[in-house]
C-alpha cells in the first residue's frame, strides 16, 4: 500500500498522498481537448495557437506524473516535474490570448474604413499600445514569469532555501498578475473605442455594423468577450497560487488537495474547451500585418 516516505533527513515533498482519481479525471479531460485543439491548429494553421496546445500537453502531462506521485512521494524528480508544468500550462495559455489580442487589432484596422479626408486614421480603432509592442511586451513579460516561476519551483524541491524558493514563485506569479491586468484594460480600451467608432460610423451613415473578422467570421464582441472570459479565469488562478505560495509549504492550500482542483484544474480546463468552443483560427495573414505595421510607422 503506498504511503508518504521522507528524503533523507526527514524531509517530505507531500503532505497527503495524490489523488489517482481526481488526476487521471483532468488528466483525460485535458487530453481530450487538447487533442481538439491541436487537430484545429493543423486544419486552419493558425499557428499563433500553438502555445495553448503545448500548455495543454503540460497540464495532461502534469496530472500523469500525479498518478506516477502516488506510488513514489519520495521521488523528487517526479514532484518537480507535476509542479513546473502544472504551474507552467497557463503561462502558455496566456501568451496564445496576448498574441490574439494584437491580431484582432490589426484585422480590425484592416477591415475598418477610412472615412474621406481623415488622412491620420482618426476613426481607426486605436490601442493603448501599438499592435506592433502590444504582442511584444505581453509575451515578453511571459516568458519572464515563466522562467521565474520554473526557476522557483525547481529550488523547492530542495530541503533548503525554501524561502528563496517561494519568494522566487511568489514573484514570478505577480508579475504574471500585474500583466494580465494591464493586458485587460488594454482590451477593454480597445474594446469600447472600437464601439464608439462603430458608433459614430452608423450615425455619419458610413458602415457601422459589427465587424467579423479572422476565416470563420467571428464578430469582434464575441471574440473580445471570450478574451474577457478567459483573462479573468486565468487571473483567477494566478492570484489563487499567489496566495498558495505566499502562504508558505505547510499552509492550508499546499497541505489540501482540492484547492488544487477547484483553484486551477477546473479553471484552466474552463479556459481550454472557451478557447475550443470559440476557436479564432487564422485572424490577419502574415502579409497584411506587415504591410499594416508599415502603415502605422508612415502615420507616425
Amino acid at each position: 500500500m503506498a504511503q508518504l516516505k521522507p528524503l533523507e533527513g526527514g524531509y517530505y515533498l507531500w503532505t497527503y498522498l495524490p489523488s489517482i482519481p481526481a488526476a487521471a479525471i483532468f488528466a483525460v479531460l485535458f487530453g481530450l481537448v487538447t487533442s481538439y485543439l491541436s487537430f484545429k491548429l493543423f486544419q486552419t494553421r493558425a499557428w499563433y495557437n500553438i502555445s495553448f496546445s503545448i500548455g495543454g500537453i503540460f497540464e495532461v502531462v502534469g496530472y500523469i506524473i500525479r498518478i506516477l506521485n502516488y506510488f513514489n512521494t519520495a521521488s523528487v524528480g517526479l514532484y518537480a516535474i507535476q509542479s513546473v508544468l502544472i504551474l507552467l500550462g497557463p503561462v502558455l495559455f496566456a501568451a496564445t490570448v496576448y498574441m490574439t489580442l494584437g491580431r484582432i487589432i490589426r484585422s480590425l484596422s484592416l477591415t475598418t474604413p477610412t472615412p474621406p479626408g481623415d488622412t491620420n486614421h482618426a476613426n481607426k480603432p486605436a490601442a493603448l499600445i501599438p499592435p506592433k509592442y502590444l504582442t511584444k511586451l505581453f509575451v515578453a513579460s511571459d516568458i519572464l514569469s515563466f522562467i521565474v516561476q520554473g526557476s522557483g519551483v525547481g529550488l523547492m524541491v530542495r530541503a533548503t532555501g525554501q524561502t528563496t524558493s517561494k519568494a522566487i514563485t511568489v514573484v514570478g506569479l505577480m508579475i504574471q498578475v500585474v500583466m494580465f491586468s494591464f493586458f485587460i484594460v488594454v482590451a477593454v480600451v480597445f474594446h469600447r473605442r472600437s464601439i464608439g467608432n462603430r458608433q459614430a460610423q452608423a450615425q455619419t451613415q458610413a458602415e457601422g455594423t459589427m465587424p467579423r473578422l479572422g476565416q470563420y467570421g467571428r464578430p469582434l464582441d464575441k471574440l473580445m468577450y471570450m478574451l474577457y472570459a478567459i483573462s479573468a479565469l486565468i487571473l483567477v488562478r494566478s492570484i489563487f497560487r499567489v496566495i498558495e505560495y505566499a502562504m508558505g509549504l505547510h499552509g492550508y492550500i499546499l497541505t489540501h488537495e482540492w484547492t488544487l482542483y477547484v483553484f486551477d484544474s477546473v479553471l484552466m480546463w474552463s479556459v481550454m474547451v472557451i478557447w475550443a468552443v470559440g476557436f479564432p483560427g487564422k485572424l490577419v495573414e502574415e502579409k497584411e500585418a506587415y504591410e499594416v505595421e508599415m502603415e502605422e510607422e508612415r502615420i507616425v
